[in-house]
């Protein structure tokens, strides 16, 4: 079996496994490298050599190949992240909860530690096994507050974060455990419907970024490439009654002449304008309604497929309505 980790830097290992223990993931780190090499490499040969058999120039195939494999690559960093922005919010919408159990189990007499496996509930999921889990390291001779760091390090949580730190320094100092944790619950409660009610002020400015990007932006792309194709319909009779050309009018330099640009050479500007527009229009509104950028993922195929069909719908009804021009 080939050894990807030795393929690869060190710190981009501990990397890695950092995120896949983030993201919660059972793969090992030879495996998602596997993936991401191995996959790397067939995509950037598939691509290349599929552009090279269509005749298409050998420098935009391996081009075309390398920024293939790039975008796989992205993708799959970006769907690590995805899973680990999905745990954090998870964890950080049970979490209230989840306290309030262990500060009703420390009231009744019971340790903190047991208190905390005994809150683990089967609906709090992966969070209640995560719990069991770091409680093992105390008969293995670790320290409660090891075990409590250990349980925050499974999360790109700042909220689990502080409340860890929080009960950290109340071992380490004393204080009143059962206050502390109630008083914890009800200030991420009270955050967490301050972002809602933030997120509800900018939901204007959700709709209109959403607007532009999978409705006006396509139909205006679409709109101009109608128009393209009528100039160029136009100017294809033009130069069929006037093979010599047009005349100058008068001055030597002002000699009208068809554009330059073809209709496939924008139509292909276009599509690709749509599609990054709309995805990143994906990434804008949920950074706005949820403050992650990560999970714009749940939109990005949404955006993208009205946003191509905003611009296809369009095109054909402007098409049809100037379906008296030839060649339209």
């Amino acid at each position: 079996m080939i050894s990807f980790e030795k393929l690869v830097a060190r710190n981009v290992v501990v990397f890695v496994s950092r995120e896949l223990d983030l993201a919660g993931s059972k793969m090992t780190v030879n495996r998602f490298l596997g993936i991401a090499i191995v996959g790397g490499i067939l995509i950037l040969t598939i691509v290349s050599y599929s552009l090279f058999f269509l005749k298409f120039n050998a420098g935009i195939a391996a081009l075309a190949g390398i920024g293939s494999a790039i975008m796989y690559e992205i993708i799959l960093y970006m769907l690590l992240e995805f899973n680990i922005e999905k745990r954090k919010s998870f964890v950080e919408s049970i979490l209230p909860d989840y306290l309030e159990i262990v500060a009703a189990n420390v009231r009744s007499g019971i340790s903190l530690d047991k208190a905390m496996v005994l809150a683990a509930r089967p609906e709090f999921k992966y969070f209640s096994e995560d719990v069991k889990l770091v409680n093992k390291q105390l008969y293995a001779g670790s320290t409660l507050q090891s075990m409590l760091n250990s349980l925050a390090d499974k999360y790109r949580s700042l909220q689990l974060k502080h409340t860890v730190r929080m009960l950290i320094e109340a071992i380490q100092y004393g204080g009143g455990m059962t206050d502390l944790l109630n008083q914890v619950a009800k200030d991420i409660r009270n955050q967490q419907m301050i972002q809602k009610e933030i997120s509800g002020q900018l939901f204007m400015y959700t709709i209109f970024i959403a607007f532009a990007a999978i409705m006006g932006a396509p139909t205006l792309y679409a709109l101009t490439t109608k128009m393209m194709t009528i100039t160029d319909t136009v100017w294809a009779g033009i130069l069929a009654q006037n093979p010599g050309g047009l005349p100058t009018t008068g001055v030597s330099f002002l000699r009208p002449s068809p554009p330059k640009i073809t209709i496939g050479m924008y139509q292909d500007f276009a599509l690709t304008a749509v599609i990054l527009i709309s995805g990143f229009g994906a990434f804008i509104v949920s950074a706005i309604s949820t403050g992650s950028v990560i999970k714009g993922l749940r939109y990005l195929p949404i955006f993208i497929v009205v946003g191509l069909g905003v611009f296809y719908v369009v095109g054909a009804v402007i098409g049809s309505m100037f379906a008296s021009i030839s060649g339209i």
